[in-house]
Order: structure tokens, then C-alpha cells, then sequence
């Protein structure tokens, strides 16, 4: 049965609320070893190394209004290509290396509109077929791979990776100049090493930086803030893209956010890709 996320679950292994070391599990462990082994590999990184035979998988979480969160996070999505889009000096750069930065900072630009446009949203976990069940239902190892090779919902480790940086740009009370600013400072991100204009990217996230200081400097008086935002900009681009498109997009696109990123950037105009965006939603949620 699914399950309200709440505060006090997060961190919480499952092995360590569910069947912890019963005699039953420990029979069933050892009896199928192979298949624990298995799970091992998927185990929740909250279970201690220690703890031999641990059966817990990835716990997975998925959107309570999927209808509501889902319309918010694709204006979002508009709202990044449109920025791009906006930027001459985006165009600058050679048609590949536009691929290059779309491909490995399309992630955290959007987190990055989430927490700009004040986007939360609350969860709900599917519980994971138990060692037990696919016992007793005598479901088989290779069927049950294949099934979890695509699974349902996103990690909640990383998902809750994403809602903590939310909150810490919130208690920030960004503003819109510096939102610009921190944009272009990931969207130039200049550890992107196969760039073929690579000092020209350099240049522009260091003009980003620089300009960001010194609104900083000039309306804030905290470098400290500056060095803050530093931070949470590093943390971004730390943010699991697979989590995102799960979460957010995959029964909406049905295909690779990042297709639909790269279409609406250096193909078609933001409202046309909007109005394609638009009819899908209506289809899947009506």
C-alpha cells in the first residue's frame, strides 16, 4: 500500500522498521542468498555497511498532486528554455558546445526555477514488494529485474537532496537580479572541459560571478551571502537528473527532458514547444 511521506521517516532504512533480524527473514535469507545479494546492491545508503543481509531496496517516491506539481514544474521548464534562449551570448558559443552546456546544466538551471518560481511540493512513497511476497509468489529473479530495470517513482534520497536545497535557497530570499546572475553562472559552467571555446565560457561564468559580487557588495553589504550562494550553486550540480525527469516529466514528455530541452533551445520557439507541452499534459491527466 502506498504511504504518506512523512518528516519523520526520512533517513529511515527500511530493513531497520520492517523485518529487522527475525528468525523468519534470517531463514529466508539464507535460503535465498542469491536474491539477497541482489537487493544488497540496490540497499539504501541510511543501512549500516555492518548489517550482513540486508534486503532493503531504493525507497522510491512519486508526487501526491502529480496534476497540479507536474503543470508548475513544465512552466518551469518554459521558463529555463526562454532564458537561454534570451542570452546572445549563449549563441556565441559553437553549436556544440550549446549542446555541451544544455546537456550538463539543464538540472540544476531548473531546480534552480523551482526555488524561484516557490515551487514545493509533498510526496508519497510506493512500498517495495517484499522479500517475503516474491517468495510466496513464487515470482522469479529475472522477472522481477526486468520489471526494476525501469522502476516506478524517483529515489527519495535524492528527491529529498532537491527539497533541502529549495529550502536553503528560500531562507536566502533571493532576488530576481540574483537569480539572473546565479543562472548564468551555472548555465556557464566552465569545468565543462570538452567545450571547444572553453576560455570563452570561462570568461562569461566569471563575469556572472563578478556582477553577482557586486550587487552583492553594492545592496547587501554580506560577502558572506556571496560565498553562500557559491555554495548552493556547487550543491546543484550535484542534483540526480534521472530524479527530476521521473519525478517530474516522465509521464508528461514520454521521452528525455533533455530531447525536449535541446528541441525547444535550438530548434523551436518556447510557445510552440509550450502548446505541444500543454496538449500531452491535457491527454494524460484528462
Amino acid at each position: 500500500m502506498d504511504s504518506e511521506i512523512r518528516a519523520e521517516k526520512f533517513g529511515k532504512c527500511q530493513c531497520e522498521t520492517q523485518h529487522g533480524k527475525s528468525i523468519l527473514y534470517q531463514i529466508l535469507n539464507k535460503e535465498h542468498g542469491s536474491e539477497s545479494k541482489l537487493y544488497q546492491q540496490s540497499c539504501s545508503p541510511h543501512c549500516s555497511t555492518a548489517r550482513q543481509g540486508c534486503s532493503c531496496v531504493v525507497r522510491r517516491v512519486v508526487l501526491k498532486t502529480p496534476e497540479a506539481t507536474c503543470r508548475r514544474a513544465s512552466e518551469v521548464l518554459l521558463k529555463t528554455l526562454t532564458f537561454i534562449r534570451n542570452l546572445p551570448s549563449f549563441y556565441n558559443v559553437p553549436w556544440e558546445d550549446q549542446v555541451v552546456l544544455i546537456q550538463q546544466n539543464w538540472a540544476p538551471l531548473f531546480v534552480l526555477g523551482l526555488a524561484q518560481e516557490g515551487v514545493d511540493f509533498h510526496l508519497r512513497e510506493i512500498s517495495a514488494p517484499s522479500l517475503l511476497k516474491k517468495i510466496l509468489l513464487n515470482q522469479s529473479l529475472t522477472a522481477s529485474n526486468e520489471l526494476g530495470s525501469s522502476p516506478l517513482g524517483a529515489s527519495l534520497e535524492e528527491v529529498q537532496k532537491m527539497k533541502n536545497l529549495l529550502w536553503k535557497f528560500w531562507d536566502l530570499d533571493i532576488s530576481a537580479t540574483e537569480y539572473a546572475y546565479i543562472k548564468g553562472i551555472i548555465l556557464f559552467n566552465s569545468e565543462c572541459h570538452v567545450l571547444k571555446c572553453l576560455p570563452y565560457v570561462q570568461t562569461l561564468q566569471q563575469e556572472a560571478e563578478q556582477a553577482l559580487m557586486d550587487f552583492i557588495s553594492m545592496f547587501n553589504r554580506n560577502l558572506l551571502r556571496f560565498a553562500w550562494i557559491l555554495q548552493l550553486i556547487a550543491s546543484l550540480q550535484d542534483i540526480d537528473a534521472d530524479a527530476i525527469e521521473e519525478l517530474f516529466f516522465r509521464s508528461i514528455l514520454g521521452e528525455p527532458t533533455l530531447n525536449v530541452l535541446q528541441l525547444g533551445t535550438l530548434y523551436i520557439k518556447p510557445a510552440l514547444l509550450w502548446k505541444q507541452m500543454t496538449s500531452v499534459f491535457s491527454n494524460t491527466y484528462f
